[in-house]
């Protein structure tokens, strides 16, 4: 039964992951597809330069609620255990990386993440915020503030861990969560590292569709 539940829990949770608000609000908004600008991502950054920051704003709630929905569901299908909600902030991020609803194209998993770990341990939660706002605000390069909020993350939540103030489980959130949330920057440390990447307040262009 535990092993049903466990797998259930898992479906469900990339299913909510999956929810594609950045293409919905896009759509509904702004009459556009979101994927076919800027970056091509589905989160807010790519939103915020495609459809506006009413779209960007409704889309940033949407994906943290992404995050936050599946641990609680944990909460609720596996009371007090540790790795359900691990499992369930992983499906979040995994379900808002490659959606099933949106052919598999979705974000960069930054807010999702960031939502589940509000949940799990709110304190490392609004240490990576902190960390993600001052960067943004010194560079404006969003993705290295999500880049390295997600790098206070692990070292936050591993630590954490290691003094036995939260559980041990977390471990796998911090290192698989966080591995993925890095995969998915690497065009964005690529183009930090040519000069190239985008600051917040620039338009997104249309992106070339290769035939």
């Amino acid at each position: 039964m535990t092993a049903a539940v466990f797998l259930a829990l898992a479906l469900l949770s990339y299913l909510i992951g999956a929810i594609p608000f950045g293409v919905i609000v896009g759509k509904v908004l702004s009459g556009v597809d979101v994927r076919d600008y800027g970056s091509g991502a589905t989160g807010t950054t790519n939103v915020l330069r495609t459809a506006g920051p009413v779209a960007a704003l409704l889309v940033l709630f949407g994906d943290l609620g992404k995050g936050m929905a599946p641990v609680l569901l944990a909460w609720w299908l596996v009371p007090q255990s540790s790795w359900a909600e691990a499992l369930a902030g992983i499906g979040a991020i995994v379900g808002h990386s490659w959606p099933v609803y949106a052919g598999f194209r979705g974000g960069k998993g930054s807010a999702t993440g960031v939502g589940a770990l509000l949940i799990m341990a709110p304190w490392v939660g609004l240490m990576a915020l902190g960390v993600f706002a001052v960067v943004v605000a010194l560079t404006r390069y969003v993705s290295l503030g999500s880049i390295l909020g997600t790098l206070a993350m692990i070292v936050g939540l591993v630590s954490f861990v290691l003094l036995g103030a939260e559980p041990w489980p977390y471990l796998a959130f911090a290192l698989v969560g966080g591995a993925i949330l890095i995969f998915r920057h690497k065009d964005n440390v690529l183009r930090l590292m040519a000069g190239t990447e985008h600051r917040m307040g620039e338009r997104g262009k249309r992106r070339q569709v290769s035939l």
